[in-house]
């Protein structure tokens, strides 16, 4: 997050407050008494007697109205050869031992900084004291991950994934004792059903948003009986639920990061378009983002509401060589929000920049359309950003509001 570049508080909490926006407006005065004056003959420079009205016009100047852009991206999965790269970053620069996942974000982080609010999905508990790692298939993840995460400009995260719940209850703990730690946002764990309940808020340009997560499984793994509040599933009766408190907490949009879907499968499942009817046309939820399927899915609209299916893997060993070619793609989903004239916060339009994981260059996250930084790259990258522009705009085009997007230069 660039210093300076716009004031972000994030919140959570169970007492709810009541929230109303007031919109200051610039007024110019009129006389007091509202009166015309009256110019005697003597104050005119003509000889006939004159009277001279002048009005005073009272004019409202509004506030522009209220606008934030927002940036999401896929999964964050530190397979073992990921973290060895990140021990061999750190070994390079002098460290003792180790993890720096910070190059790996290079190319990308001046665009997640430019975002008002930028949401990454770590898929995998977070180790607090950097022991007992471990990368497919039980996750664990070094604390260096969410170090780094913090570094490429990210305000907050989703957590909640079928690996969430790979080191049980203990890794959940470990994983939230990290983010507060860093003082860094997270929506998917929690330690109690207090703290599950407890809308997570970001305040942007004066908009309130509110960011919840939920996942379809946890891969067999059966949270305890007294502590479902753990790791949220994607229940739709509970996920509406909380995101009416959060809008009682005073959220003006709420947006729900959805692990789901099938894996390498482009297309939307029946189990997706089924929570998303369940979901989005409520009037609690306002936007979808999701991942999981390690691969892009599109993007599309109910009524006037957005769902971007699926964000691919942001960072990832994954490739040809185990999975499919276009497990290596991703994208920077950019939400841009708009306040209407009746004060409503509503996603105005959405944008995207592909995304290709560099694995034979130490994982770097490459940019897959503008200039490549790597020239014998481009025919690479150029394959890749036309495979995810194929899949996201099948359904939705410039004319419905979106759109691909160069980085900024």
């Amino acid at each position: 997050m660039s210093a300076g570049r716009r004031a972000l508080v994030a919140l959570a909490f169970v007492g709810l407050f009541a929230a109303g926006a007031v919109l200051a407006a610039n007024t110019v005065e009129t006389d007091d008494d509202g009166s015309a004056t009256e110019v005697a003959a003597a104050e005119t420079t003509t000889t006939t007697s004159t009277t001279s009205t002048t009005t005073t016009t009272t004019t409202t100047t509004l506030p522009p109205p209220r606008t934030a852009t927002l940036a999401f991206t896929g999964d964050l999965l530190p397979h073992s050869p990921v973290t060895r790269a990140a021990a061999n970053y750190a070994e390079r620069d002098g460290a003792d031992g180790g993890w720096d996942f910070r190059p790996m974000f290079d190319e990308v982080r001046p665009i997640l900084s430019a975002a008002d609010l930028a949401i990454c999905h770590v898929e995998s508990p977070v180790s607090s004291t950097d022991t007992n790692l471990s990368g497919y298939p039980v996750f664990n993840a070094p604390r260096a991950l969410v170090e780094a995460a913090i570094d490429a400009g990210y305000d907050g995260c989703s957590t909640a994934s079928n690996h969430a719940f790979d080191r049980r209850t203990d890794g959940v703990n470990s994983t939230i004792d990290v983010f507060e730690d860093l003082g860094f946002p997270q929506a998917g764990m929690a330690r109690d059903a207090e703290h599950d309940l407890a809308p997570v808020l970001y305040e942007v340009n004066d908009i309130v948003i509110a960011h919840l997560s939920a996942t379809y499984s946890l891969n067999g793994f059966v949270m305890p009986a007294d502590a479902q509040y753990l790791v949220d599933l994607i229940e739709p009766d509970q996920i509406i639920a909380e995101a009416a408190l959060a809008k009682e907490a005073g959220a003006e949009i709420v947006i729900v990061s959805l692990h789901w879907g099938n894996e390498y499968q482009h297309t939307p499942s029946s189990a997706q378009e089924q929570w998303l009817t369940e979901i989005l046309p409520s009037d609690e939820v306002d936007l979808i983002i999701g991942h999981h399927a390690h691969v892009v899915q599109p993007v599309d609209k109910v009524d006037d509401e957005w769902v971007v299916y699926g964000l691919g893997n942001f960072l990832s060993n994954q490739s040809a060589n185990c999975c499919v070619t276009a497990s290596q793609d991703g994208m920077i989903a950019h939400i841009t929000l708009l306040e209407d004239e009746a004060g409503k916060i509503r996603v105005d339009a959405v944008s995207y920049t592909p995304t290709w994981v560099d694995r034979a260059d130490g994982y770097v996250i490459r940019v897959a359309n503008g200039e490549p930084t790597k020239p014998e790259l481009a025919d690479t990258l150029a394959g890749s950003a036309a495979r995810t522009a194929e899949v996201v705009m099948r359904r939705l085009g410039p004319d419905d509001g979106l759109s691909g997007e160069l980085p900024p230069s």
